[in-house]
């Protein structure tokens, strides 16, 4: 398996336009959650990193860096389709939170992946410009957005941006799959 570098920067590009754009959503979505609940989620990041962090012995492959990324990308998918499809509450605050914390949970491996594999100084400088400057656009463009849609409540600005986020996220998730690629 190789990884193609052109795809995974467009990758790299949109995922981060997909932070900036949900960046200011989530601090909404958060709003009912008690604030111990953020010590407890900060737990079980913490132990579920280690888990993965012990395991690097064995995952620490391309195949491996293919499989996390698309789960990560796949669950968030997922996080976002809940969120369309059920009310609003402290229930569906929680488990958008519990599905992001699960995403988090492989943040230092998918870094520490993407460093070995694409490990050339001028990928390693392409990958982070490109995130800087998706994460960039898409803040800008939230920041336009819920200007745009001042005259709604939070949640319906938040909604109204979850379809935008979940168009992204196709487009994140078949960039994810075309990024690598089987060596024939």
């Amino acid at each position: 398996m190789y990884i193609n570098h052109n795809y995974y920067i467009a990758y790299k590009l949109f995922n981060a336009l997909f932070a900036g754009l949900a960046l200011g959503s989530v601090m909404s979505i958060y709003a009912p959650l008690k604030p111990s609940i953020y010590s407890l989620g900060g737990i079980a990041l913490a132990l579920g990193m280690i888990i993965v962090a012990r395991m690097y012995e064995k995952i620490l492959t391309i195949q491996w860096f293919y499989r996390f990324t698309l789960l990560v990308e796949v669950v968030l998918f997922g996080v976002i389709l809940f969120f369309l499809s059920t009310e609003f509450s402290y229930q569906s605050a929680l488990l958008m939170y519990i599905g992001y914390q699960i995403t988090f949970i492989f943040s230092s491996y998918l870094i520490r992946a993407e460093t070995l594999f694409l490990s050339e100084t001028y990928m390693l400088i392409r990958i982070d410009t490109v995130k800087q400057i998706g994460t960039l656009i898409g803040m800008a463009v939230a920041y336009v957005f819920y200007k745009f849609l001042e005259d709604k409540t939070n949640i319906e600005q938040v909604c109204t941006m979850h379809y935008i986020l979940l168009a992204i996220q196709v487009i994140v998730i078949f960039l994810v799959y075309r990024s690598f690629r089987d060596k024939q």
